[in-house]
């Protein structure tokens, strides 16, 4: 069994009692599991849970045993499983103790019959759904599931799991005599309002430790306890006036894990599974499977659950209104959805200009200064017991700077309550495709400039010039053998700023849609029968076809932007490509989505690009 990327780490506790306590080896068996029924909810409500006792448990070997599922200091560890195995319907291990003085305290506890209880904490990467016939309520069998740790709890969800009284062996005669232990209690399964009414109970409790800020731990021993919603707020007020009242000094410990109820994540699931709706090649994640087939009220009733508020007896039109007003992730996880599909028709419309140019940043809305260097000065003959002589680098500045562009589009209140995003979606679509045009049009625009020659450079000429070498003043031909290699000579001679060659070779040629026929015809690889119809420039250049280009005759040679400066495009430090903000509007009935792009453009050098004015 590979490690597992969970979405979220679930628990399972249980009863316990033991004498199995070995003092020489100081190991213990314990049952960590027999696959018994827990309740649990997700989007869709209650369900119940059980585990497959069909496992690989080599994993699970070395894996830590805890005081209570606690982390957060090296102290929490008590020790550690040195075995594992499935033996009459029971998961079993065997669990090694620490020496320590304090873990000391948590056996004497067992031996005394103090700490009757294990739990499990585990990740499950399968599932297999279905109902209980008898109930009618889902049931989810975790088919594929992975042991992370094992802790010793006070009280245990999973009834069968316990601290063995005595060793067992691993494998049990038919004639084995009844044991003197009394057998662990009967699993009852209460009624399906009964486990409704835990799961919303239990996501109160849960509601009122992240408000006090009390630790997974506290929330876990109060589910455990089935305690009630006052029950829950009493206790969390007395710990907070018992740390009031004996302030200490606490080191923070920040750490990042990937929960399946962060905030974050779940808008990004929801998201998918709303985008999947209208994207019906899209391969949905686990993670948002289970919101596929949510409508939007669904979604907005989920979102208003998530934060406590109470749906029962709400008109649709109530509930979508209450979770677009309110600090639910509703408004959120349907942008999510109109990004995906915006950022989608963005990346597949890309500028054949950008192809040519290079990707950058820039920190804010000022001038971008590029300094560009010449080449470094060659090496001197130094004789012997001679001097090293210093060298020169000469420089010049190009400058260029972001711009931002954008528009807003609106999902009306009566689209959403009416689960019709479809519309709204190819909006969406039409937008992304609109960003990326009006990028390819801004490139197109900054090379075209100034008739044709370019924008004007640091020393005073545009980009295309006679004095940089770079352009056919008359006489432009075609892209043929003839007039490539003028252009391939012409970037082969470029000189640096000192004067020294820096032998630029062509990578692509950029052509209007006109010359694309017979540039491929130029650029195909023949078998020729004779040494004269060789062509050299096959398989050598790429070709990139650019329809915004207004003059049907002109093209470009370039070469490699990846390994010379030429052009230079830039978005805005962390915010590249096109942005996505969402707003409940109030003069406008329903959510409003402005589409952001911080986008600028420049050439830094003329010397690897070349002009032909075509024939």
């Amino acid at each position: 069994m590979t490690a597992p990327t969970p979405s979220h780490l679930l628990t399972r506790a249980a009863p316990l009692a033991a004498t199995s306590w070995d003092p020489t080896a100081r190991t213990l068996e314990v049952v960590f599991s027999t696959g018994a029924t827990v309740e649990r909810a997700d989007a869709r409500g209650p369900y119940n849970e059980r585990l497959s006792l069909d496992q690989d448990w080599a994993p699970f070997i070395g894996a830590p045993v805890l005081n209570a599922h606690r982390r957060g200091d090296v102290s929490d560890v008590l020790g550690h499983v040195i075995s594992a195995r499935t033996i009459g319907g029971e998961a079993r291990a065997t669990i090694k103790l620490s020496r320590r003085p304090d873990v000391e305290v948590v056996v004497q506890d067992i031996l005394d019959g103090h700490l009757r209880g294990v739990s499990v904490g585990y990740a499950v990467e399968a599932w297999r759904d279905d109902s209980d016939p008898a109930t009618g309520l889902r049931t989810r069998t975790a088919t594929r599931w992975m042991p992370v740790e094992l802790s010793i709890v006070p009280i245990p969800a999973d009834r069968g799991s316990i601290i063995r009284s005595e060793p067992l062996p691993d494998v049990l005669p038919n004639t084995e005599p009844q044991p003197t232990n009394p057998p662990p209690a009967p699993i009852i399964t209460p009624p399906a309002p009964a486990i409704a009414e835990r799961a919303a109970v239990n996501i109160q409790i849960r509601a009122i430790a992240q408000v006090a800020g009390l630790d997974q731990a506290w929330t876990d021993g109060q589910i455990d306890a089935g305690a009630t919603v006052e029950a829950a707020r009493t206790a969390a007020s007395t710990v907070e006036t018992r740390m009031a009242a004996n302030p200490t000094l606490r080191t923070t410990r920040a750490e990042i894990i990937a929960d399946h109820n962060d905030p974050e994540i779940r808008i990004r699931a929801a998201g998918e599974a709303v985008y999947a709706r209208f994207t019906p090649g899209h391969q949905i994640s686990e993670r948002a499977r289970q919101y596929a087939g949510l409508t939007t009220l669904d979604l907005a009733r989920e979102s208003l659950r998530l934060r406590s508020y109470a749906t029962t007896g709400l008109a649709p039109a109530a509930i979508i209104e209450r979770a677009l007003h309110t600090t639910s992730d509703f408004p959120l996880l349907l942008g999510e959805a109109i990004n995906r599909t915006l950022r989608e028709a963005y990346r597949a419309a890309p500028s054949g200009l950008k192809r040519v140019g290079r990707q950058t940043t820039a920190k804010d809305f000022r001038d971008k200064h590029r300094l560009a260097l010449s080449e470094a000065p060659r090496l001197e003959k130094v004789n012997e017991a001679g001097e090293f002589k210093s060298g020169t680098l000469a420089e010049t500045e190009e400058s260029y700077r972001l711009a931002t562009y954008g528009r807003i589009i609106g999902i009306s209140r009566q689209a959403i309550i009416n689960d019709d995003l479809s519309a709204f979606a190819d909006l969406a679509r039409r937008m992304g495709q609109a960003a990326a045009a009006t990028e390819a049009q801004l490139l197109v625009d900054l090379l075209v400039s100034n008739a044709g020659n370019g924008p004007q450079m640091s020393d005073g000429k545009p980009l295309f010039d006679a004095a940089h070498k770079n352009k056919i003043g008359s006489g432009g031909s075609a892209p043929g053998v003839a007039s490539l290699t003028t252009g391939r000579t012409a970037l082969r001679r470029q000189v640096g700023l000192t004067g020294e060659l820096i032998e630029m070779e062509p990578k692509f040629i950029l052509i209007p849609p006109e010359l694309e026929t017979s540039t491929e015809q130029v650029l195909t690889t023949l078998h020729p029968t004779k040494a004269d119809d060789v062509n050299p420039f096959s398989s050598k250049l790429s070709l990139v076809v650019e329809p915004r280009f207004t003059d049907a005759k002109r093209w470009y040679l370039t070469a490699d932007p990846g390994v010379s400066d030429g052009l230079e495009y830039a978005y805005l430090e962390g915010q590249e490509g096109v942005q996505l903000e969402t707003q409940y509007g109030f003069e406008v009935d329903g959510i409003r989505v402005r589409a952001r792009l911080d986008f600028g453009a420049g050439f830094v050098d003329w010397r690897s690009w070349h002009q032909n004015p075509g024939a």
